[in-house]
């Protein structure tokens, strides 16, 4: 049985590693800018991640730089990059973050049958590499962590064998990870268990789950795998992460903290941060949050059912297993309107968990006034695409709109007049298409022609009503590299052109850093992502 008679500070630690920045951006259309990066960075070392997986510095100048850049602004996190086997990542790993105040290199090789393929590696020449690149890492810093890729597709017997030479060789922390989301909770408990019981020297290093959500089971894989005896959980921020995602850092952290009854294990992290870093995240990658994710949904403190109202007005426990407050969530959903002043909106800011500077918040006050004038009511979803929209907008954007018309009739094409500001001029033209969408991004490519092309338009309703917010997410591709647009407002064409000219914007500003000194008027721009 679970012993539940533990205090929390007498509860086995279970260290927290986010892999948003690295795993999490190689998601399909999640590529995130550098400043992006490192906000996103400095949250999670606020909230009190242990450990940032930062990037994969060889795979890129952007992701070195990003991974160097957060490992000098680090002021508590472990600063971890990725390197595969092989000496040459291994060096490039460690320029990046041996400014940390807490360096880590984690470096892995693929070890099932399949993996062992890849390079074309007998069992022994692997085995021999990875006690060389392993040893290699240790001489650089003193915080190694390796992983066996496919690991739960390994076999056993092999499986031991290599994290036993991977801990002689200086690994200090064994991480597991399901690459395929092939496993379910009994089996990564049992593996855990196994490696615990059979490798010699597994008690003088932490184990690390790492999981993903293919078959739906990755937060119940990791919580298994803690339980069993691993200490350190791989995750990422609302379960971003390649194909179906990783495990989410909220759903195993609320997970541990709710059900403490049974699972006596503590983390480091201010849970009260979870909904502001959330929000974040979905902003910068592009990726919204599903209405019913666990946790940070829209709809995950929302009552509609009449029995669950009336049980919410009696008592709040009757259907709530923890407090909105405790992600940092408002408990109320107060509207604000054309009257309220800037100590109001603060106030509502801050229940939302954003804490703005005085000149962020004056911007967003002006865009919460305009917003106001167009709509009866404000609500505090409304407010949360207002901020979003900011995060999205740049000054110094190449293209920028203007101004739009759209006229649309029951029979013929439908009309789209706009002005766009390209680097401070400005451009004006009328152009058709097949609905008012169609138009308006027709007008866009006739005044900045390009050759992207459009793999996503999604559109969804903020708020209740005829003049609600509209959030409207586009993803650009172009020879192989992907952007992503978000932007919200009453009107959703206007939204969608504004998500439209954000992604361009990315794409032209990726291909100024990716070619330095490129002529970004030229229409065969392409971009990093």
């Amino acid at each position: 049985m679970t012993d539940t008679t533990k205090t929390a500070a007498e509860q086995d630690r279970v260290l927290i590693f986010d892999t948003t920045l690295r795993d999490g951006e190689q998601s399909p259309g999640a590529t995130m800018t550098h400043d992006e990066k490192l906000e996103i960075a400095a949250l999670l070392d606020e909230m009190g991640v242990d450990i940032i997986e930062a990037g994969f510095p060889i795979a890129s100048e952007g992701d070195f730089d990003a991974v160097s850049a957060i490992a000098k602004q680090s002021r508590n996190a472990t600063i971890c990059g990725l390197a595969r086997a092989n000496y040459k990542d291994i060096d490039r790993c460690w320029e990046a973050v041996k400014h940390a105040k807490s360096p880590r290199i984690h470096t892995f090789i693929g070890t099932s049958p399949l993996h062992r393929a890849i390079p074309n590696l007998d069992m022994d020449q692997m085995a021999e590499r990875i006690h060389d690149t392993v040893s290699h890492a240790r001489n650089l810093c003193d915080n190694i962590q390796w992983s066996p890729m496919d690991a739960t597709r390994t076999e056993h017997d092999y499986l031991c064998r290599v994290v036993e030479i991977a801990i002689k060789a200086g690994a200090t922390t064994i991480n597991i990870p399901d690459t395929v989301g092939y496993t379910a909770p009994r089996e990564s408990a049992d593996l855990i268990r196994m490696l615990l019981e059979r490798v010699p020297g597994a008690d003088t290093v932490v184990f690390a789950t790492h999981c993903h959500n293919d078959l739906g089971m990755a937060t119940a894989n990791a919580l298994a795998a803690v339980e069993a005896g691993a200490r350190q959980i791989e995750c990422t921020i609302n379960g971003l992460g390649e194909r179906a995602g990783n495990t989410a850092l909220e759903e195993v952290v609320m997970a541990l903290k709710v059900r403490n009854d049974i699972m006596p294990f503590r983390t480091g992290i201010d849970t009260t941060k979870i909904m502001n870093i959330s929000r974040k995240v979905a902003a910068v990658s592009g990726f919204p949050v599903q209405f019913n994710k666990a946790i940070v949904g829209k709809n995950a403190f929302a009552h509609e059912s009449g029995i669950h109202q009336d049980g919410m007005l009696k008592n709040a426990q009757t259907f709530e297993i923890m407090r909105p407050a405790d992600v940092g969530l408002a408990d109320t959903s107060l509207v604000m309107g054309k009257h309220s002043g800037r100590a109001a909106l603060r106030a509502k800011l801050k229940d939302l968990g954003y804490d703005l500077a005085d000149n962020q918040l004056n911007d967003v006050f002006v865009r919460f006034k305009a917003l106001a004038d167009r709509k009866k009511e404000v609500y505090d979803d409304d407010i949360v695409a207002l901020i979003q929209d900011q995060v999205t907008s740049a000054e110094h954007d190449i293209l920028q709109l203007k101004r739009l018309r759209v006229v649309c009739g029951t029979e013929g094409p439908q009309e789209a007049e706009m002005t766009l500001t390209v680097e401070g001029v400005d451009h004006s033209i009328d152009a058709t298409g097949d609905g008012p969408v169609d138009a308006a991004f027709n007008a866009v490519k006739m005044i900045y022609p390009h050759s992207a092309k459009l793999h996503l338009y999604q559109v969804h309703a903020v708020t209740e009503g005829t003049d609600a917010q509209a959030t409207v997410s586009v993803r650009l591709e172009e020879d192989g590299k992907i952007a992503t647009g978000q932007a919200a407002d009453t009107d959703t064409v206007v939204a969608s052109v504004k998500a439209y000219v954000n992604a361009l914007n990315r794409l032209i500003h990726r291909r100024q850093k990716s070619a330095p000194g490129a002529d970004v008027k030229d229409v065969h721009y392409t971009s990093h992502a």
